[in-house]
């Protein structure tokens, strides 16, 4: 069976947290491909973000 649990934080403030502690990392690394596949997850992060405040949107409605 599947655990479920309450968010306490919105998807917005999960997905804000983790590109920031992903840049953060990426920062610490030397230069290099472990670096650069970092940043790509944290720009993804900040994507993911983006849609979701896009799908969150006034104008996108379902018709009526």
């Amino acid at each position: 069976m599947r655990q479920r649990f309450k968010q306490t934080k919105s998807l917005e403030e999960r997905l804000a947290e983790k590109a920031i502690s992903l840049h953060e990392q990426a920062r610490m690394l030397p230069p290099g491909p472990l670096r650069d596949a970092v940043e790509r997850k944290a720009k993804l992060t900040e994507t993911a973000s983006h849609i979701n405040d896009w799908l969150r949107s006034l104008g996108l409605r379902a018709p009526t």
